[in-house]
């Protein structure tokens, strides 16, 4: 890397002539120059630098900017520059116009069919047969003489396409606001994100949009670049430049080799300042972006991509860099579980309704045929042939109602109304929902692999405890007990070993904590400079960030930072923190209480392990070494490349305690998770001891259960084989135990995550959420069933990668996200209750009706009105009801979990079985019933009966009734239970109510209704109401008794899984309220009978030995069936899958162990053991302690009840 005095400019002449020349005239460097400078890379690009400008700062000063204090920021000098280089903004894809949306509504199927049959039955109803008597063509065709009656024969075909209309615009409407919301989303992403600049001298975060040509930024690692650049300076700058280039390996920046930074791009390591050159439609990704969108006009495929949205120039990124990558990835988020099982389902009720529908046709044209040319024997009379095909035509209408009325096109709908209300709601509780299916997926979660940093802890760091000159200070010692020499060396130290753009700010409210801007660890060190009583700022402007000889930024491999300053006599000095174990062996002097340097040898570290690092880590702190080196002139100058040779012969300064305190509303989140079945696991960077110190304050273990906590190292040893692979029934081995992984890579991360998404070991799979925040917690968080990344600390590239944003990185907020979840897989089952009761019942009848009396006793538009009815607003109705605490009551459902559980079979059955005696039973005898002329049998455009209205109407009562009923489907008694909560729901109701008043009092001729009386009304109700009575009956009938019952809407095929352990999951899983009243019943039943028994015991004991024994026997035998109910599911438990612990020594040199970064750039602590460098234990916490011989170590600390010491661990 070139030293970076090569890159300063400190305030050269030409850089402050720059300045001062912000406004004069116009910038003597065109777009179309930068355009074609960004194009080049490395060495050429290099050259055009050098033969246009001399150098950057040539450039600099050509664009009118300062490479130290950047721009003036003046409103009208970036007014300027906007208008001549663009803004940062690639405009969004233009959004499908209503009308758009209105034409794909009508490209479906059944809607096509039901329009022909309307467009042909309305040209129909307007020929009059010429000569021939309507007699002559059957009687069928006759009995209507009013001249009225038959003109009005066009009102059923218009009708139709009326209906046909208001089900379009209702989609498209629906379509429309969705694709709003998601736009309205998009653009929240990307007003949150902003990036740092420097105008005016001030380090400020500005919007992406507003950065311009001319603007000189900082990047650091994380970042996703949001415009082109030229480096200025940079610190060990590595860039990924996949999305552009499809190249893996990371491309090293420097000034000298390649100065050429591109938007789209990733940081992945180092610091620097680059000089913005190209912004918006003009930078690397707009220009590839245009290309896209030109060829892109009538591609539907590229809209999907583009959807994002009014897009800041991340849009261009999101949606076409990483193209590529999408592509690849979606497939691993495969089709999400619910669309999986909906459109199976879809499918075979289509197909069911297809041939319901043609059968109908098909009888009712063969009945008429017989009817009138058989039975009336009537010649074919040429005449009467369009009266004949006015016949076929109104049974084809019939046909495709029925097919309409089969169909569940509600079922999209409703997971999208599900969907898009659940995302709306979840923004309120912190998740910023990324990819619609993760919020649905969520609720299948069985796992949860958790970051400890932010997620669990407040990510509000303090310095609690130091171990300085030779003593443990337990609190935050006075300046005047520190050497003063040791003293200086800590405040410089820390002022320029920490990343420039960490600070203290003061607190936004009077009395408030201190702001920490930055990197957390870095702040709370900075914090103990200011409790120290001294300034860091003092330092930083002593030594500004271009006067740094060269930085090794922090990443996850070297877990360590270090800054080079030159001194004046040519010799150098160099300041290190990073991990306390990893520094420490690198550490040959210690500072001691008289401010000298003495030599610190292997036995004196692990007096420091022992009675400093343990203790600290065991309190839950993550601890840090701070250490120098010089290097004098003598020696000559080191070999910066060389980093082993470079970070060793250190002198330890101090080792610190961070505390990083839990947050308070994690512990009861977990316990929480842990009741609905979910595991939680930590996946950490940090030591193991502090690992397992915040596991057990969070409660992700308990002192007694039987679990793993491992570090990196050892999980590498025990899921690799001899060569190097990782092998799958390597990891079964271990991850159904594991429940803290320390000192983790990212690599172990991902590796986790695919094992348990990968194994069978559990059925059903598992899934899996994954939290990161870190650049390399991108590969873990796409592989995850759902990625979430951190509002607040994580990076753009874990954004990226992520499914949900939490905006306040709290992990309370996963558990609402899990919550939400299941409420929507729950509202998409109690849409399908309702709407399969409807679609049973209504085919049914037509079907039947259509056969019996030869013609469909509900018509075509009243079947469109019930389909509305039950698709598009019962589909609001019941997807927007609010969750509940309850829904963490229950396991995931899995992936296997059929939809239609057989209670909710039960309930379709039972229900449909009323509702057909009703209406079968008005059908036919109804005219006796209510004394009223018959609507069997009617002619060619008869009016509309009454009879016919009551079968209507009532049928439209038992569906409004029923949706109440839908609203619970495990078999809960009180289906009112939280109804006025759900607004939506009650005025949908009241709605439907009124409007099918309107259409039966006012309907008349289109909706073939005819005005009733009070009391048909309150029959109707009456009937309707019978629903909730009979939902009472059908519940007290325990599930478990209909044995033919069979679920449906399974993930996986039927097939696949043997019909036993079908039998035994479904009685498993079955969640049925009226069968645990009967279990209670049964037990008081015991009781009394044991009551009895105990009497009969007192008058005769023989008596009572027989009785108990066949009692018993009895008993049993009915009580088998919910044996299985109380205990805990016997699947869960683990002990079947583990080898007992094994205690292993490894004294081979350890590689350097990776740590995953979302402890990242925080230099993160750890924990070795005596000599041996990774002594990686395993913890079985039992509650009796095995025997394992008398090396307990911890005996320095006594164990006190509750610690994580308490439990047993065997050390070394």
């Amino acid at each position: 890397m070139s030293k970076s005095k090569d890159n300063s400019f400190r305030g050269s002449k030409r850089g402050r002539h720059a300045q001062a020349n912000h406004d004069v005239g116009d910038f003597n460097c065109s777009l179309k120059e930068l355009r074609s400078l960004m194009e080049l890379r490395g060495p050429e690009g290099i050259a055009r630098i050098q033969e246009c400008y001399g150098d950057v700062e040539g450039l600099c000063t050509r664009l009118r900017t300062s490479p130290i204090h950047g721009l003036g920021g003046h409103a009208d000098d970036i007014a300027r520059r906007k208008e001549e280089f663009g803004q940062n903004v690639i405009p969004p894809k233009k959004p499908k116009t209503f009308l758009q949306l209105v034409w794909e509504a009508l490209q479906d199927v059944t809607l096509i069919i039901l329009e022909v049959a309307a467009i042909i039955s309305l040209g129909l109803s307007f020929y009059r047969p010429p000569d021939a008597e309507r007699e002559n063509c059957g009687k069928a065709a006759g009995g209507v003489e009013d001249e009225g009656e038959a003109d009005a024969g066009w009102i059923e075909g218009a009708a139709i396409l009326l209906s046909v209309v208001c089900v379009v615009l209702v989609t498209a409407f629906n379509d429309w606001s969705k694709e709003k919301q998601f736009r309205g989303l998009q653009s929240r992403i990307e007003q949150e994100q902003k990036f740092t600049v420097v105008r005016g001298g001030q380090v400020v975060q500005v919007h992406v949009a507003e950065i311009v040509v001319g603007d000189v930024a900082q990047v650091k690692y994380g970042d996703l670049l949001p415009a082109d650049g030229v480096l200025i300076q940079g610190n060990d700058l590595k860039i990924d430049e996949s999305s552009l280039t499809g190249e893996s390996d990371h491309v090293k920046k420097t000034l000298d080799n390649d100065p050429m930074l591109l938007s789209g791009t990733h940081v992945m390591e180092g610091s620097g300042k680059i000089l913005i050159t190209a912004v918006g439609v003009n930078s690397q990704t707009g220009i590839i972006f245009t290309l896209l969108g030109a060829g892109e006009d009538e591609d539907d495929d590229e809209e999907e991509k583009s959807q994002d949205g009014a897009g800041v120039e991340m849009q261009a990124l999101n949606s076409d860099d990483e193209g590529e990558e999408k592509k690849k990835a979606h497939p691993k988020k495969e089709k999400s579980v619910l669309q999986g099982k909906l459109t199976k389902l879809a499918v075979q009720i289509g197909k069911a309704g297809l041939f319901m529908s043609g059968l109908t046709v098909i009888i009712l044209i063969t009945l008429f045929m017989v009817d009138t040319f058989w039975i009336q024997g009537l010649p074919w009379i040429a005449d009467c042939t369009p009266i004949y095909i006015q016949f076929c035509v109104k049974f084809f209408i019939i046909g495709v109602t029925v097919l309409v009325v089969a169909v569940p096109e509600g079922l999209p709908l409703a997971v999208t109304i599900s969907l898009a209300y659940s995302v709306k709601k979840m923004m309120k509780d912190n998740n910023l929902v990324r990819h619609l299916d993760a919020c649905e997926t969520m609720g299948n979660a069985t796992a949860i692999c958790s970051d400890k940093t932010g997620t669990l802890t407040m990510n509000r760091m303090t310095v609690v405890q130091a171990y300085l000159g030779d003593r443990h200070y337990r609190v935050v010692p006075e300046s005047d007990l520190i050497p003063g020499k040791v003293l200086d060396l800590l405040i410089t130290g820390i002022g320029v070993n920490c990343a420039y753009t960490s600070k203290i700010m003061s607190p936004e409210k009077e009395g408030g904590l201190p702001r920490q801007v930055g990197n957390k660890t870095e702040c709370a060190l900075l914090g103990f400079v200011l409790e120290l009583r001294r300034d860091y700022m003092t330092i930083r402007n002593e030594i500004p960030e271009e006067k740094l000889f060269k930085v090794y930024t922090f990443n996850s491999v070297r877990k360590s930072m270090s800054t080079v300053l030159k001194n004046a006599d040519g010799s150098y000095r160099m300041f290190s923190k990073g991990a306390s174990e990893i520094l420490l062996k690198k550490c040959c002097k210690i500072m001691t209480a008289s401010g000298e340097a003495k030599v610190f040898k292997p036995r004196d570290r692990d007096y420091v392990v022992k009675n400093v690092i343990e203790p600290m880590a065991s309190e839950g702190l993550r601890t840090i070494c701070l250490a120098y080196r010089d290097f004098p002139p003598v020696d000559g100058e080191p070999d910066w490349e060389n980093e082993t040779d470079i970070l060793t012969g250190l002198t330890c300064l101090c080792v610190v305690g961070i505390e990083d305190p839990v947050r308070p509303e994690v512990p009861d989140a977990i316990k929480r998770c842990q009741r609905a079945g979910i595991t939680v696991r930590m996946v950490t960077g940090d030591n193991i001891d502090t690992a397992r110190a915040i596991a057990s304050k969070c409660g992700i273990v308990h002192p007694g259960d039987d679990f793993l906590c491992i570090d990196g190292k050892e999980f590498n040893r025990r899921i690799r084989n001899q060569l190097g692979e990782i092998e799958q029934e390597r990891i079964d081995k271990i991850w159904p135990k594991l429940r803290v992984l320390a000192r983790s890579s990212p690599t172990d991360k991902h590796t986790l995550v695919k094992g348990i998404m990968d194994s069978t070991v559990l059925e059903p799979r598992q899934v899996v959420a994954v939290t990161g925040d870190g650049t390399n917690d991108g590969p873990a968080l796409k592989k995850a069933d759902v990625g979430f990344a951190m509002g607040i600390a994580g990076t753009d590239v874990a954004k990226e990668a992520s499914d949900i944003i939490l905006t306040d990185d709290n992990f309370s907020s996963i558990v609402k996200a899990v919550m939400w979840g299941r409420n929507v897989y729950d509202s998409i089952s109690k849409f399908l209750q309702f709407q399969l009761t409807v679609n049973v019942v209504a085919v049914i009848v037509a079907f039947t009706g259509a056969c019996i009396t030869q013609d469909s006793p509900l018509k075509a538009v009243q079947m469109l009105w019930v389909n509305l009815i039950m698709d598009t607003f019962a589909s609001l109705a019941l997807a927007t009801e609010p969750p509940t605490e309850s829904l963490l009551l229950r396991k995931p459902y899995g992936r296997n979990k059929p939809l239609i559980s057989r209670t909710m079979m039960k309930n379709i059955l039972g229900h449909a079985v009323y509702q057909l005696t009703v209406i079968f039973t008005l059908l036919f005898t109804g005219e006796q019933i209510f004394d009223i002329d018959s609507g069997r049998y009617a002619p060619l455009h008869a009016p509309p009966s009454e009879h016919y209205t009551i079968v209507f109407n009532t049928f439209v009562m038992m569906q409004l009734f029923n949706e109440i009923n839908a609203r619970k489907i495990h078999g809960e008694r009180n289906v009112f239970d939280g109804i006025f909560k759900n607004m939506i729901f009650c005025s949908i109701v009241f709605g439907t109510f009124v409007i099918q008043i309107v259409i039966v009092q006012f309907g008349g001729k289109p909706f073939s209704c005819v005005g009733l009386s009070i009391d048909q009304w309150l029959w109707c109700v009456f009937l309707g109401f019978g629903c909730l009575l009979w939902g009472q009956v059908v519940t007290t009938v325990p599930t478990s008794r209909l044995k033919f019952l069979k679920s449906a809407g399974h993930g996986t095929q039927q097939e696949e899984i043997p019909e036993d352990e079908l039998e035994e999951m479904e009685d498993l899983d079955e969640i049925d309220h009226g069968e645990m009243e009967m279990r209670r019943g049964q037990v008081l039943w015991c009781r009394g009978l044991g009551r009895i028994q105990t009497q009969v015991c007192l008058i005769n004991s023989k008596l009572h030995l027989s009785l108990q024994s066949s009692l018993m026997n009895a008993f049993q035998d009915t009580l088998s069936p919910y044996e299985g109910l109380e205990t805990p599911e016997s699947r869960n438990s683990i002990h079947n899958f583990m080898t007992t612990p094994e205690f292993r020594i490894e004294d081979s040199e350890p590689q350097i162990p990776l740590i995953d970064d979302t402890e990242g750039e925080d230099d993160a602590p750890t924990k070795r053991n005596a000599n041996n460098n990774a002594v990686d234990r395993i913890i079985p916490l039992y509650k009796e302690s095995p025997k394992t011989g008398g090396i307990h170590q911890s005996a320095a600390l006594p164990p006190r009840p509750g610690s994580p010491l308490h439990s047993l661990e065997t050390s070394l």
